[in-house]
């Protein structure tokens, strides 16, 4: 910003009395308006230090014993030029010159449409994670953006606050405009309209990235059924790359009316698949299961429940569900910038099968709420994992809706495992491997206990043995 010195100002100049203690002398200086309009940074200094200050240089220095200053305009320079008070006294001038010019300026006031960036901004600045804000000054964006950013309607206000959300680099905060954030609050109730799959970003360590990752399908759903599963790539949607597409903008494309059809370019391993899937509404089950009979193991483990868990949702949270399976112990810890924020822990008041023996089978689409149980199990030695590295999602959202029914989906905090692990982008690491056949539904999973002659054959004692 600029700041000028103008002659407009009409209030009284100010009077500057400057006394010395030693000497009872003083003098009254009333310093005269500036004729001119100059940049700050070629004000005339030096004409106002030798024709305002030259009787200060002169008081100090007594030039003629009565305490005033002569006519010598030569030695009233000299004694200036060595005297650093002089510059000190200059300066207070000019600030106050400039002072009196900038308050005759109209105030700038803020906009319905600024104050609602503004309100974005106090979200994040509150909330989020990571107080360096991904290194940089986050007020110094605040102020560049209000000045730079057009914000003349609500689609500019809005477009301003995905760009400041943007230098976050975090793909997991993001803004929801009003009918988006009324969708997420119904979406996590358990019904959707779409094709029921979950989506994420390919881990670093699978190299360089070439679309998006299917997490989990949803059982019953048309990618179920379509036989698109964990793991397998989403390279186009209605023939949009989703090699820079983000999972928001993926999952806005996924979803929408019922009845209407999207076309998807998959591929599992090295094939590729074209699939036109229609959208239809489904209700989200998340658990199953199923009880194995095991023939032969009448004194060992005879019968073996098989409890699927798809999602975690209002109904099913990785807390909650831990607390049924551990007598006592740390379920997570949640951290942010300073540390540890909070403990969940458990004190076995509500667990129904703390001692029973407990496996559990986790892949690529075990993630966030899910890789809390996994790691709870495992850290406090209550289960023996089996399978692959989990996603690797250890970090936690909050959702903060805005005065105008718009939102912000906000990354808050980070979770660690009992053992302090930090599984974000590496994911909870199993005890043991599956076999690459083994199923990933309920009805073929008890034939891999009950068959010794199948591929995917799991004798059940060392399903439970560390």
């Amino acid at each position: 910003m600029e700041v000028l010195a103008s002659s407009s100002a009409t209030s009284t100049n100010p009077h500057f009395t400057f006394y010395n203690p030693k000497r009872p002398s003083s003098f009254t200086f009333k310093p005269s308006i500036v004729s001119q309009v100059y940049r700050w940074e070629s004000f005339p200094v030096r004409i106002i230090e030798s024709r305002l200050l030259c009787q200060i240089s002169c008081i100090r220095t007594n030039v003629n014993g009565s305490g005033f200053c002569g006519s010598s305009d030569a030695l009233c320079k000299q004694d200036f030029l060595f005297h650093p008070l002089c510059r000190l006294i200059a300066a207070m001038l000019l600030v106050t010159s400039v002072s009196f010019a900038v308050s005759n300026e109209p105030s700038w006031a803020l906009s319905e449409e600024n104050l609602l960036f503004l309100e974005a901004w106090r979200t994040i600045d509150r909330a989020y994670v990571d107080k360096t804000f991904n290194g940089q000054s986050w007020f110094r964006y605040r102020e560049n953006a209000l000045r730079t950013e057009p914000m003349n309607n609500r689609e500019e206000t809005y477009t301003a606050i995905r760009k400041m959300l943007a230098t976050l680099n975090d793909p997991f905060t993001r803004f929801l405009e009003p009918e988006k954030f009324k969708s997420l609050r119904s979406g996590t109730r358990g019904a959707l309209t779409g094709v029921g799959l979950s989506i994420g970003y390919p881990n670093k360590s699978e190299g360089p990235r070439t679309g998006l990752v299917v997490i989990s399908a949803a059982p019953g759903g048309p990618a179920n059924r379509a036989g698109i599963s964990s793991g397998d790539i989403i390279l186009e949607i209605d023939n949009s790359s989703t090699e820079s597409m983000g999972i928001y903008d993926a999952a806005d494309r996924l979803q929408g009316p019922e009845g209407t059809s999207v076309e998807l370019t998959i591929q599992t391993g090295p094939e590729i698949k074209h699939l036109a899937l229609t959208r239809e509404k489904y209700s989200l089950n998340p658990v199953k299961s199923r009880l194995c009979e095991v023939p032969g193991s009448e004194k060992k483990y005879p019968k073996i429940g098989y409890i699927k868990l798809t999602s975690f949702n209002q109904n099913a949270s990785g807390i909650e569900t831990a607390k049924i399976w551990l007598d006592k112990g740390v379920i997570v810890y949640i951290c942010d910038n300073r540390g540890i924020r909070d403990i969940y822990d458990t004190d076995g008041s509500t667990a129904i099968a703390a001692s029973e023996p407990l496996a559990v089978l986790v892949n690529k689409g075990t993630a966030s709420a899910s890789e809390i149980l996994a790691g709870a199990l495992k850290d406090n030695k209550r289960a023996v994992l089996f399978g692959e590295p989990t996603y690797g999602k250890g970090k936690i959202q909050s959702v903060f809706q805005l005065s105008d029914g718009s939102g912000l989906a906000v990354t808050v905090a980070r979770y660690e495992t009992p053992a302090h692990n930090d599984i974000d982008k590496i994911g909870v690491i199993p005890d043991h491997p599956l076999p690459n056949s083994f199923p990933k539904d309920e009805d073929g999973f008890c034939g891999c206990l009950q068959d010794s002659g199948s591929a995917c054959y799991v004798n059940n004692v060392q399903l439970f043995s560390r």
